[in-house]
């Protein structure tokens, strides 16, 4: 065979030996099983305006973030250090190979890497060896797989999400959170490059640990990027005296009761975003956490602000630690508790709505029956007639019972409901007791009947959830209704401390010192505070003006500097004294009270009025005419005789000197004497 011909054969044959060996490199690769790419990630919770409120661990207690936006020039830092032909290869770099292997024989030992990326994140997704042949070999495989099946990007993506940081750190973000407290998009240059370097010893160049070794590797990284062009030399100098970090940052962890019950109702989402506002959320734990341990050692605390008008929730703090011994893993945002006098502005508001008073309205403060039912004021005082005004402002109960009483404690319910709210009873039908906190609400609940009212009697949902739909309650309450509670709440002494304006709020205190609360708005916003224990125990001297009242103010003043103007009265609202009232509305009756037999109000016909009598320490008798009984008397404003249903009977002997003597009907009518006994 001549020379030429020869030389074409074997030509020939050295083309299709390649060909059969590509042939079968190729088979080999797409023979290939590739491990799951799409690992877990860390669930994260975002605020309002895209800032991290907590971020959750994935199950093997690893910190695995999505990476996010990365600074564009890690990203060259990291190819140009690593793998600086990553673009051009197709999974493996001879070139790096060959350049390692002959390194490693000249020198004996191992002096740099022949992996590129690819390889990398190859081993990082089978979380495999590097130190035998067959796992080598393995990842070669793997890399040239995920050539053909991944884009470049997006295999730097899985590297930016599987790199290892040191501890239980994966990923370029979760490492940027732990070591610097910020995310990847935008980083110094001795930022990035202890970033680059970390994942090739994450144990061995830990800052925390090995200060020494990480600054070591850092500044490595530093100068031959320098030589290479990546760096000025002004910008390595600059680089090689920055600090390394002593300490991992923790992940933030704000709202975490809100955040566990959001991850809990929808668990199938990777990232929430929420309607908090990461910094006042921050400003206000440590508000509750402060208050709280002034208090005492097992106290707890909650805190909601809402904007009234959107329904959208700024900050929600559960208790006053999310770990703390006062019980913190409780959420008391949510738990049921007694609302103490936090409902009497609803039934005031009921009350306008069906006629039965007007702010100006006067009403009986005095010793009533209901049944078996008798209830007291907090003081057990009484003032006898006052305004409606005053009644709310001043907090007392026998007033706002009597308005329950006529309106029923059904339709009271049903109004709370109708403001999206779900109270709970003890038993099965609400009595009279639900005005004074006789009924099981949450500090959600309290907040949503408050962002009803102060949104002018119908309101909107309250919500968390930034795509979540605005949603509105049933009408509750008149405009015009609404308009008077908050003129008559924002009408109290204000707490002092907070922010500057009229605010309208109402405190509140459950029976045995349980419950300390404290609600108010102004023409944006509602904040709801509760303090207390979470297991319910008694706080003896708690009371929600002394304790709840100052954060409430606080709370307003960390939220803004000036209070927005309250809703001017809207035109129907009937701006007058008690005189110029209509007569129905001058003194609150029952309904019931025009169709007895004997409405008229009680006479005192003995002792009467300016009478001088020489008693020796004999009981009085008293004499009444008119009225409906049961009839209540009271000495100087203290009730001596309930209950009485006859119109002449015997009370002790007020003693020597002035007494003023007052006798009350059960439709809260009177009359009144001045006596001297000498």
């Amino acid at each position: 065979m001549p020379r030429p011909s020869r030389l074409l054969f074997a030509l020939a044959g050295a083309l299709y030996l390649t060909a059969l060996a590509r042939d079968g490199v190729d088979s080999w690769v797409d023979a290939t099983t590739l491990p799951p790419v799409l690992a877990e990630t860390s669930v994260e919770m975002r605020d309002r305006n895209g800032e991290l409120l907590r971020t959750f661990p994935v199950g093997d207690g690893i910190w695995r973030m999505q990476p996010g936006a990365v600074d564009p020039n890690f990203t060259a830092m990291l190819v140009r250090y690593e793998d600086k032909r990553f673009w051009a290869h197709s999974g493996v770099d001879p070139i790096a190979m060959l350049r390692a292997a002959g390194q490693s024989l000249w020198n004996g030992r191992a002096v740099s890497g022949g992996s590129t990326l690819t390889m990398q994140v190859a081993r990082l997704i089978e979380d495999g060896s590097t130190g035998r042949w067959s796992g080598k070999t393995r990842q070669v495989r793997v890399a040239l797989a995920l050539e053909r099946h991944l884009s470049k990007r997006q295999i730097l993506n899985l590297y930016l999400t599987h790199a290892p940081y040191g501890g239980n750190l994966e990923g370029l973000r979760a490492g940027t959170r732990a070591w610097f407290g910020k995310d990847a998009a935008r980083l110094t240059a001795a930022q990035a490059a202890l970033l680059v370097a970390l994942p090739q010893s994450p144990e061995a160049r830990r800052p925390d640990r090995n200060p020494d070794a990480a600054r070591t590797a850092r500044d490595r990284v530093l100068r031959r990027l320098e030589r290479q062009g990546v760096l000025t030399k002004a910008e390595t100098n600059w680089a090689l005296t920055d600090i390394i970090p002593d300490r991992m940052i923790p992940f933030p962890r704000l709202a975490p009761h809100l955040t566990d019950r959001v991850k809990r109702q929808t668990p199938a989402a990777g990232a929430y975003d929420l309607t908090l506002d990461a910094g006042l959320q921050s400003r206000l734990e440590a508000l509750v956490a402060q208050a709280a341990a002034r208090i005492g050692p097992h106290v707890s605390g909650a805190l909601i602000v809402a904007d009234h008008r959107s329904g959208k929730v700024l900050a929600s703090v559960g208790s006053a630690g999310y770990q703390d011994v006062r019980q913190g893993f409780v959420d008391m945002t949510q738990a049921l508790r007694s609302p103490g006098s936090t409902l009497k502005p609803l039934v005031y508001g009921l009350a306008f709505d069906q006629g039965l008073a007007h702010p100006e309205t006067l009403i009986s403060d005095s010793p009533v029956m209901f049944g078996r039912y008798a209830p007291l004021n907090f003081d057990g005082a009484f003032r006898g007639d006052v305004r409606v005004r005053d009644a709310l402002q001043l907090s007392l109960n026998i007033p706002v019972v009597r308005l329950t009483n006529e309106l029923g404690p059904s339709r009271v319910m049903a109004a709370m409901r109708a403001a999206g709210s779900k109270p709970r009873l003890n038993g099965g039908t609400p009595g009279l007791a639900i005005s004074l906190g006789g009924v099981g609400l949450s500090l959600h609940d309290l907040v949503q009947i408050y962002v009803t009212l102060a949104a002018g009697g119908q309101g909107p949902i309250l919500h968390h959830d930034m795509l979540a739909d605005a949603r509105q309650t049933k009408r509750v309450l008149s405009e015009t209704s609404a308009w008077q509670i908050a003129d008559i709440l924002a009408g109290l002494s204000q707490p002092t401390g907070g922010a500057t304006g009229a605010l309208a709020f109402k405190t509140g205190t459950s029976y045995g010192h349980r419950d300390a609360w404290a609600i108010g708005f102004d023409g944006q916003h509602v904040i709801g505070v509760w303090l207390g224990r979470a297991d319910g125990t008694p706080v003896p001297g708690a009371f929600g003006g002394d304790l709840a009242a100052p954060l409430l103010t606080e709370a307003f003043g960390f939220l803004k500097p000036e209070l927005t103007p309250l809703r001017p009265p809207p035109p129907s609202t009937l701006l007058v004294g008690a005189a110029q009232l209509p007569q129905p509305l001058q003194r609150f009756r029952p309904r019931a009270a025009a169709f007895e037999s004997d409405s008229s109000a009680p006479d005192l016909l003995f002792p009467p009025n300016n009478a001088v009598l020489e008693m020796f320490g004999a009981p009085l008798t008293v004499k009444l005419r008119g009225g409906v009984g049961p009839f209540s008397i009271l000495a100087d404003g203290v009730p001596v005789l309930t209950g009485q249903l006859q119109r002449e009977f015997e009370i002790p002997n007020p003693g020597v000197g002035f007494t003023s003597l007052v006798v009350v009907d059960s439709h809260g009518l009177s009359d009144r004497a001045t006596i001297r006994i000498d």
